[in-house]
Protein backbone atom coordinates (compact mmCIF):
# COMPACT_ATOMS: atom_id res chain seq x y z
CA UNK A 1 0.00 0.00 0.00
CA UNK A 2 2.72 2.42 0.56
CA UNK A 3 4.23 1.92 -2.50
CA UNK A 4 1.14 3.03 -4.25
CA UNK A 5 0.22 6.29 -2.31
CA UNK A 6 4.47 6.79 -3.18
CA UNK A 7 4.19 6.28 -6.65
CA UNK A 8 0.60 8.33 -6.37
CA UNK A 9 2.51 11.30 -5.00
CA UNK A 10 5.58 11.14 -7.52
CA UNK A 11 2.75 11.09 -10.00
CA UNK A 12 0.86 14.34 -8.42
CA UNK A 13 4.78 16.02 -8.30
CA UNK A 14 5.26 15.27 -11.57
CA UNK A 15 1.75 17.40 -12.58
CA UNK A 16 2.71 20.35 -10.20
CA UNK A 17 6.11 20.73 -12.06
CA UNK A 18 4.67 20.09 -15.63
CA UNK A 19 1.78 22.75 -14.55
CA UNK A 20 4.18 25.08 -12.96
CA UNK A 21 6.36 24.92 -16.19
CA UNK A 22 3.49 25.68 -18.35
CA UNK A 23 2.04 28.26 -16.28
CA UNK A 24 5.67 30.64 -16.91
CA UNK A 25 5.16 29.51 -20.61
CA UNK A 26 1.60 31.27 -20.61
CA UNK A 27 2.82 34.21 -18.46
CA UNK A 28 5.82 34.85 -20.55
CA UNK A 29 3.75 34.25 -24.19
CA UNK A 30 0.86 37.11 -22.45
CA UNK A 31 4.00 39.60 -21.86
CA UNK A 32 4.91 39.35 -25.23
CA UNK A 33 1.29 39.42 -26.81
CA UNK A 34 0.74 42.64 -24.36
CA UNK A 35 3.97 44.23 -26.09
CA UNK A 36 2.93 43.57 -29.37
CA UNK A 37 -0.75 44.84 -29.02
CA UNK A 38 0.99 48.44 -27.54
CA UNK A 39 3.41 48.67 -30.36
CA UNK A 40 0.54 48.24 -32.98
CA UNK A 41 -1.81 50.51 -31.11
CA UNK A 42 0.84 53.45 -31.09
CA UNK A 43 1.87 52.32 -35.02
CA UNK A 44 -1.77 52.59 -35.97
CA UNK A 45 -1.55 55.88 -34.18
CA UNK A 46 1.17 57.41 -35.84
CA UNK A 47 0.09 55.72 -38.90
CA UNK A 48 -3.46 57.83 -38.69
CA UNK A 49 -1.84 60.95 -38.28
CA UNK A 50 0.58 60.92 -41.25
CA UNK A 51 -2.61 59.96 -43.42
CA UNK A 52 -3.81 63.29 -42.31
CA UNK A 53 -0.85 64.93 -42.82
CA UNK A 54 -0.36 64.21 -46.23
CA UNK A 55 -4.48 65.20 -46.98
CA UNK A 56 -2.88 68.31 -45.60
CA UNK A 57 -3.29 70.76 -48.79
CA UNK A 58 0.55 72.25 -49.23
CA UNK A 59 0.34 76.24 -49.39
CA UNK A 60 3.02 77.63 -51.36
CA UNK A 61 3.91 81.17 -49.41
CA UNK A 62 6.99 83.00 -48.91
CA UNK A 63 7.76 82.50 -44.92
CA UNK A 64 5.73 81.41 -42.38
CA UNK A 65 2.11 81.84 -42.58
CA UNK A 66 0.50 83.41 -39.67
CA UNK A 67 -3.01 82.28 -40.33
CA UNK A 68 -3.82 78.67 -39.42
CA UNK A 69 -5.25 76.27 -42.10
CA UNK A 70 -8.87 75.75 -42.76
CA UNK A 71 -10.23 72.71 -41.45
CA UNK A 72 -9.75 70.31 -39.18
CA UNK A 73 -6.32 68.98 -38.15
CA UNK A 74 -5.19 66.06 -37.02
CA UNK A 75 -1.38 67.18 -36.64
CA UNK A 76 -0.04 68.01 -33.73
CA UNK A 77 2.33 71.30 -34.89
CA UNK A 78 5.62 72.29 -32.90
CA UNK A 79 4.53 74.79 -30.05
CA UNK A 80 6.95 77.29 -30.98
CA UNK A 81 5.19 76.90 -34.88
CA UNK A 82 2.04 77.71 -33.25
CA UNK A 83 0.12 80.53 -32.31
CA UNK A 84 -1.55 79.04 -29.52
CA UNK A 85 -3.69 76.12 -28.58
CA UNK A 86 -6.48 76.89 -30.87
CA UNK A 87 -4.13 75.44 -33.66
CA UNK A 88 -4.64 72.03 -32.05
CA UNK A 89 -7.29 69.94 -32.85
CA UNK A 90 -10.18 69.21 -30.74
CA UNK A 91 -9.41 66.08 -29.19
CA UNK A 92 -5.73 67.67 -28.47
CA UNK A 93 -7.20 70.77 -27.28
CA UNK A 94 -9.35 68.78 -24.88
CA UNK A 95 -6.53 67.13 -23.70
CA UNK A 96 -4.23 70.72 -22.99
CA UNK A 97 -7.37 71.59 -21.14
CA UNK A 98 -7.36 68.16 -18.78
CA UNK A 99 -3.18 69.03 -18.58
CA UNK A 100 -3.65 72.27 -17.21
CA UNK A 101 -6.53 71.14 -15.06
CA UNK A 102 -4.49 68.73 -13.69
CA UNK A 103 -1.60 71.36 -12.42
CA UNK A 104 1.41 69.93 -11.06
CA UNK A 105 -0.19 66.52 -10.02
CA UNK A 106 0.21 66.30 -13.98
CA UNK A 107 -2.68 64.01 -16.76
CA UNK A 108 -1.88 60.89 -16.81
CA UNK A 109 -2.55 58.55 -19.90
CA UNK A 110 -5.88 56.47 -18.48
CA UNK A 111 -7.54 60.74 -17.37
CA UNK A 112 -6.86 61.39 -20.88
CA UNK A 113 -8.82 58.40 -22.45
CA UNK A 114 -11.91 59.45 -20.15
CA UNK A 115 -11.46 63.25 -21.80
CA UNK A 116 -11.00 61.90 -25.45
CA UNK A 117 -13.90 59.79 -24.51
CA UNK A 118 -12.73 56.40 -24.61
CA UNK A 119 -13.34 53.51 -22.48
CA UNK A 120 -10.44 53.87 -20.01
CA UNK A 121 -10.64 50.51 -18.73
CA UNK A 122 -9.25 49.25 -22.55
CA UNK A 123 -5.50 48.98 -22.66
CA UNK A 124 -5.04 49.70 -26.09
CA UNK A 125 -7.57 53.07 -25.83
CA UNK A 126 -5.10 53.94 -22.86
CA UNK A 127 -2.30 53.41 -25.02
CA UNK A 128 -3.68 55.52 -27.72
CA UNK A 129 -4.22 58.30 -25.18
CA UNK A 130 -0.42 57.89 -23.87
CA UNK A 131 0.74 58.07 -27.63
CA UNK A 132 -1.27 61.39 -27.78
CA UNK A 133 0.51 62.91 -24.78
CA UNK A 134 3.74 61.71 -25.84
CA UNK A 135 3.38 63.53 -28.97
CA UNK A 136 2.32 66.60 -27.34
CA UNK A 137 5.24 66.36 -25.35
CA UNK A 138 7.84 65.58 -28.55
CA UNK A 139 5.87 68.69 -30.15
CA UNK A 140 6.99 70.98 -26.83
CA UNK A 141 2.98 71.53 -26.04
CA UNK A 142 3.57 69.31 -22.78
CA UNK A 143 6.40 67.92 -20.35
CA UNK A 144 6.63 64.26 -18.52
CA UNK A 145 8.54 65.89 -15.34
CA UNK A 146 7.59 62.12 -13.78
CA UNK A 147 6.87 59.39 -15.87
CA UNK A 148 3.35 58.69 -16.81
CA UNK A 149 2.47 62.14 -15.79
CA UNK A 150 2.11 65.07 -17.90
CA UNK A 151 2.16 68.76 -17.45
CA UNK A 152 2.21 72.18 -18.65
CA UNK A 153 5.68 73.53 -19.30
CA UNK A 154 6.33 75.59 -15.97
CA UNK A 155 6.61 78.54 -17.74
CA UNK A 156 2.74 77.98 -20.01
CA UNK A 157 1.61 77.56 -16.32
CA UNK A 158 2.96 80.77 -15.07
CA UNK A 159 1.25 82.67 -17.56
CA UNK A 160 -1.84 81.31 -17.40
CA UNK A 161 -1.75 81.86 -14.12
CA UNK A 162 -0.85 85.93 -15.18
CA UNK A 163 -3.04 85.63 -17.46
CA UNK A 164 -5.86 88.13 -16.18
CA UNK A 165 -9.41 87.40 -17.14
CA UNK A 166 -8.65 85.06 -19.86
CA UNK A 167 -7.39 87.52 -22.51
CA UNK A 168 -7.93 88.12 -25.96
CA UNK A 169 -11.83 88.58 -27.50
CA UNK A 170 -11.22 85.33 -30.01
CA UNK A 171 -10.53 83.17 -27.26
CA UNK A 172 -14.12 80.77 -27.07
CA UNK A 173 -14.91 80.83 -23.55
CA UNK A 174 -15.63 77.33 -23.09
CA UNK A 175 -16.18 76.31 -19.52
CA UNK A 176 -13.10 73.63 -18.53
Amino acid sequence: MRAVLETRRKAAAVRVEELEAELERVRADLVEAEEVLRLRTIGLEQYLEALAEEEQPTETVAGPSPRKPVGPRRAVPHRQNAAGVEDLSVDYQAVMAAAAEAGGDGLGARRAAVVLGWDSASASRVEGARARLKRLVERGWLVEAKPGRFTLPAKQRTDEAVRPGGGSSGRSSTSG
